[in-house]
Formats: C-alpha cells, sequence, structure tokens
C-alpha cells in the first residue's frame, strides 16, 4: 500500500513537473540576421520562447511534445510594422466620427483591426498616435485579454496650433476651443517638455511629432514646417530622459532638416526629402520609414468623390504618387529603412503590401523582410528578443507558401502565426 502511494505521488510529481515544448518542421526557413534561407530546420518552442532551432527534422523527445508540419511552407520571424494607426480605420465618416464615437466606441473598434493585424503576420507594431485608446488597447493585448500583435504606442502625436495632429482641426468655432500640451498641442519649449511628460503619464512607450503638415488633416498644406528646431530640440531631449525615442511625421523637406537635427530617431514619410536632407539622415543615423502604401491608398481614395473633405483632396493627389519614389533614392543613397505602412490610413491587415512596393522600387526582397523584422526589432530596444528565430528568442513566427524572394506577393498571404508560442493562425 505504502509504495503504491509512493508510486502514484511521484508520477503526479513527474507530470507537474514535465514541460510540453512543441517542435516546428520548416521547409524553409529564413535567417534575418544573415540574409539566408536554410532548408529542412525544426524549431523548438517551450513556453513564449525558442529553446533550440536545429538542423533536419527532429524527433520529439517525449511522447506528449507536439508538432506542426510546415514543411512545404517558408518560414520567418513575426513581422513588425513601424507605422500604424491600430485604433481606427480611415473612411469617408472618419471626420464625423470625430464628433459622435466615445472612448468605448473606439475601443471596441480597434478589438476587430488588431485581430486582423495579427493574423496578417505582424505580430509587433509601433501605433503613432489616436485618441489614447491605443494606450489601454496595448495593455488588454499585453494582459492577454484580446488578441493583438505587441503594441508600442505614442498615445496621442504631438501637433502645434493648426497643425496636423491638432485634434480641433475643421471644428466648428464653438468647439474649436484651445488645446494645450494635455491634449497633445505644443507653442512653446514649455509646451514641448510638458506634452512629453504628459504621454509618459498616460502610458506612452514612444513619441510622435507631426514635424510639418499632413495629407489627411482639415488644413491647407501637407508639408509646411510646424515646429520650432528649439521646440523640437526640447521634445526630443526629454524623451530621451523618459526612455522613449521621438518618430516624425515628415513630407517638406524643410521640416525633416529640423527634425533631424532636433535629435528625432524617424522620419516618417519623407515625401519631399532633398538630396541634402538623404545625407543628414545618414550623418545623425534616422532612419526611414516609408509608408508607401499609405501614398497609394490616399492617391486612389482621393480620385472617389466625397471620400475625403474637398481640402484634402489636393493634398492627397500630390504627396501619394511621390513617396515611393522618393523611398527608392533614399535606398539608392544608403538611407537606413524601417518597415512601416501607416495601416488605419488605409484598411488594416493589407500591410504586407509595402513589401512589393519597397521591392518594386529597388530594395532586394531578403531587405525588406530584414527591415521589417530585424531592424525594427533594435529600433525598438527589443533586438534581443524578436526579430529573429534563435534560442532564447519569443517565439513570435510566420510562415507563407513561396519564397519571397521569388515572389514577393507571398507575404500579402502569411498562413501560419504564432506569436510568444500561441498558435493564433493554421
Amino acid at each position: 500500500m505504502k509504495n503504491s502511494v509512493f508510486l502514484a505521488f511521484f508520477l503526479m510529481v513527474s507530470v507537474a513537473s514535465f514541460t510540453q515544448s512543441t517542435y516546428i518542421f520548416c521547409g524553409k526557413l529564413i535567417d534575418t540576421e544573415k540574409g539566408n534561407i536554410k532548408e529542412q530546420q525544426t524549431i523548438i518552442v517551450d513556453g513564449n520562447k525558442i529553446i533550440d532551432v536545429v538542423s533536419g527534422y527532429q524527433t520529439p523527445k517525449n511522447s506528449l511534445d507536439k508538432t506542426i508540419d510546415l514543411k512545404d511552407k517558408v518560414v520567418m520571424p513575426g513581422l513588425i510594422d513601424m507605422h500604424v494607426h491600430i485604433e481606427s480605420e480611415h473612411s469617408p465618416h472618419t471626420r464625423l466620427e470625430k464628433y459622435i464615437l466615445n472612448d468605448a466606441d473606439r475601443a471596441y473598434n480597434s478589438v476587430k483591426f488588431a485581430e486582423v493585424t495579427l493574423l496578417n503576420g505582424f505580430t509587433t507594431v509601433r501605433d503613432l498616435g489616436g485618441t489614447g485608446v491605443n494606450i489601454s488597447l496595448a495593455k488588454a493585448i499585453k494582459a492577454g485579454k484580446i488578441k493583438g500583435p505587441r503594441v508600442f504606442t505614442a498615445g496621442k502625436s504631438l501637433a502645434t496650433t493648426g497643425g496636423h495632429a491638432d485634434p480641433t482641426n475643421g471644428s466648428s468655432r464653438k468647439l474649436i476651443g484651445n488645446p494645450g500640451p494635455k491634449e497633445g498641442v505644443v507653442n512653446s519649449v514649455e509646451d514641448a517638455k510638458k506634452a512629453v511628460r504628459q504621454r509618459y503619464k498616460n502610458g506612452a512607450d514612444c513619441i510622435k511629432i507631426t514635424a510639418t503638415g499632413g495629407v489627411l488633416s482639415v488644413a491647407k498644406s501637407g508639408d509646411n514646417p510646424q515646429f520650432t528646431i528649439e521646440e523640437i530640440k526640447a521634445i526630443c531631449e526629454t524623451a530621451k530622459d523618459y526612455g522613449m525615442h521621438v518618430a516624425a511625421h515628415a513630407h517638406g523637406d524643410e521640416g525633416m532638416k529640423r527634425a533631424i537635427k532636433g535629435g528625432v530617431k524617424t522620419i516618417e514619410h519623407g515625401t519631399y526629402m532633398s538630396d541634402e536632407t538623404m545625407e543628414l539622415m545618414k550623418k545623425y543615423d534616422v532612419y526611414l520609414v516609408p509608408t508607401i502604401t499609405a501614398g497609394k491608398e490616399v492617391a486612389e481614395k482621393a480620385k472617389v468623390k466625397g471620400f475625403y473633405p474637398e481640402i484634402v483632396v489636393p493634398k492627397a493627389l500630390a504627396v501619394g504618387p511621390q513617396i515611393q519614389g522618393t523611398f527608392g533614392r533614399a535606398y539608392k543613397k544608403g538611407v537606413k529603412i524601417a518597415f512601416g505602412t501607416d495601416a488605419g490610413v488605409f484598411e488594416h491587415g493589407i500591410n504586407g503590401k509595402e513589401f512589393g512596393y519597397m521591392v518594386e522600387a529597388g530594395m532586394p526582397a531578403i531587405e525588406a523582410i530584414q527591415s521589417a523584422t530585424i531592424t525594427n526589432a533594435k529600433l525598438l530596444g527589443m533586438g534581443n528578443g524578436l526579430g529573429l528565430i534563435k534560442k532564447g528568442f519569443l517565439a513570435d513566427i510566420i510562415a507563407v507558401d513561396d519564397n519571397p524572394t521569388q515572389n514577393i506577393h507571398t507575404m500579402e498571404n502569411v498562413v501560419f502565426v504564432m506569436k510568444e508560442g500561441v498558435v493564433y493562425k493554421k
């Protein structure tokens, strides 16, 4: 009797201490660190991490271990999009929604946007501006309450009075008010410091400024500079004190120059960037986030009568077609590139189109994939945990049907998604 009790106790302890692993058999595996493709590899996942990557198809060590057969797929790390707006999606009703939607409405909408982003292979995103719902969404995903990518968010973007991202642009005089640093509107060096500290207090991970006018704001100019260099320096210095980097929306060249010299880490869009500014980016180690898809999409939507307010249409038609060409020039000049799409300006879930546009403009497919994995992971301070399929890294793993170095459009159809060891799409 005593022996039976001891044996039962021993078996119970053994089972409780056993950790189930997952063996993923990969027909092809993209090594984003070396920029090559390996044949017949096995990724071993335990919990939320990769514990080994070995050649050949390895037999599981324990009978309870699981296997996932991706022998006819091309496997790579989860993708990272450095420019999305996860809490919204632009439509002909966007301007009206600013006045009729509550935060709860935006939160419910954002759940769908987050899930579709994840299911299309983007396991991490940098969210560059919303109402503040994006911060709550990031927390909910991290807590496992809803499905979505890992979110690094700027909260509310910083603007100047009347500038791109002034939340009262286009409002009636009764509603226009006088928003300040708390609402993300900056008009002095002191405002700049206070606005950054408020974003930190709100729970933001990074800072976004609108260094120039924008396409979709209800304002005349899409490219004029909108911050002084002193204000930008104050924002960047304060952000650095709080452990945050700064991204700068910028279409016009002068605004880009001020942003680069002021200390930003990334330039978003970069539409009218001059050769001189490209050299500045190299000198100051600043990355371009091209968002070519956004340029293509807004130019097309501008042709649809009533989709945008009349003041937006000429900006969209002028700016949209320029972005891809600027990206191509910048890449050839040696400017560092970080993958980003501006999803939310267009339909969430089609972020993968960006790869095709990048390749079309002259960037090799493997480098485009590296920009969306290893490069972006380093920019987010996650270079030791994301962007690679490597021992000790988080198990963010995706797969596509074809070899993207031969057919880049396969990146638009991700067929397998794992985030931190959990399979979301198979």
